[in-house]
């Protein structure tokens, strides 16, 4: 959704008072009637045909065939507004997300707001309808939701939790602790270009070129990647603490060791330049729209060409492989020929990025 996409408060046709109160008041979160046109002249609309119409309590749901998987989580991003996404945006991919990197195929999501009060009625607004929007693309239905309100000063502005629910087909088995030596390590793309684009929305900084978040849907890359037959070992979506801690976590479940070629990590100007002025390391900064891939390596070139296939891995790249050498660690071989150790980060480098 774009920046400049504004939400027409004065067109609601909903009683007080949404329409003559601009701002979020507690009453919008006390489950009475207020509450009510929060719900019908807010969400609902803004969501569009990706919201189930009942939106209660509860969604009865549909019994899948296969098994699920389900997966929560938390956005308290700042700002709200970043450039190629929000909050909207991050709420709906992450969960997504978070299904697709076990090979689910995401159905549905839950969607609970905790809201500021005073806070534009018209910014959440926007963030609705960035919501309906990505879940219209990712091809998910918010089924259900829940919304609080609290004092003023205690919520900065909105929060959001999504929760969700996807089925996995017989036969994939995607995790962590599946990374094998020799297995090829594939990135879907350049790195580190969301926690740079949020960065430089909160702080005002330039960095030479424009960057905007890489926040997607990766669904539908994955199931691209699984229809090749393929059995694909490990995904996993580097968001906080970036590629390093990703490799990290995996290295450590396996108890492999994993080499990367440095002069193969797909890092952007424009991260490159920002990591230079503030003494950051690319490999540990967020993403939101790539994943990382461990695949046999006698199948990676077929996994490659299929990611290179779509438009959300087109520029996917191997950038290293699992090696019996320093197992449960992550090294880096540098343009010089040494390495170095890429280990977990002690801390959240750039705070408040999803």
């Amino acid at each position: 959704m774009s920046e400049r996409s504004t939400v027409d408060v004065s067109s609601w046709t909903c009683p007080v008072p949404l329409r003559d109160s601009p701002t979020v008041v507690m009453g919008h979160g006390g489950g009475g009637a207020m509450s009510a046109e929060l719900i019908e002249h807010l969400f609902l609309p803004a969501f569009g045909d990706a919201a189930q119409a009942e939106m209660g309590d509860s969604a009865v749901l549909p019994k899948p065939a296969g098994r699920l998987a389900f997966s929560t989580d938390s956005f308290v991003v700042k700002p709200l507004f970043f450039p190629g996404g929000s909050i909207g945006d991050l709420a709906v991919n992450g969960t997504v997300n978070d299904l697709a990197m076990s090979g689910a195929r995401p159905l549905y999501l839950s969607t609970s707001f905790i809201l500021e009060e005073g806070t534009a009625l018209a910014e959440i607004g926007r963030v609705a309808m960035a919501m309906g929007a990505a879940a219209s693309v990712a091809g998910v239905r918010l089924v259900t939701g829940d919304t609080k309100v609290v004092d003023a000063g205690h919520g900065d502005g909105l929060f959001v939790n999504t929760a969700g629910i996807g089925v996995l087909e017989d036969g994939v088995d995607i995790r962590p602790a599946r990374a094998a030596i020799g297995d090829v390590v594939i990135v879907s793309g350049p790195i580190g270009v969301h926690g740079v684009a949020v960065l430089s929305c909160r702080e005002g900084l330039q960095f030479g070129t424009a960057v905007e978040s890489d926040c997607a849907a990766l669904n539908g890359l994955v199931a691209a990647m699984l229809a090749t037959g393929v059995d694909v070992h490990v995904l996993r979506d580097p968001t906080r603490g970036g590629v390093a801690a990703s490799l990290n976590e995996i290295a450590r479940a396996a108890r492999v060791g994993v080499e990367l070629v440095e002069k193969a990590l797909p890092v952007p100007e424009g991260v490159a330049n920002a990591c230079s002025l503030l003494g950051l390391d690319p490999l540990y900064v967020a993403n939101e729209g790539k994943l990382i891939a461990f695949v046999p390596a006698a199948d990676a070139e077929l996994v490659l060409a299929a990611m290179q296939a779509h438009e959300l891995g087109k520029e996917a790249v191997v950038i290293g492989r699992c090696v019996e050498a320093h197992p449960g660690m992550v090294v880096a071989r540098t343009g010089l020929g040494g390495t170095r150790v890429v280990d977990l980060p002690v801390g959240e480098q750039l705070p408040r990025i999803c």
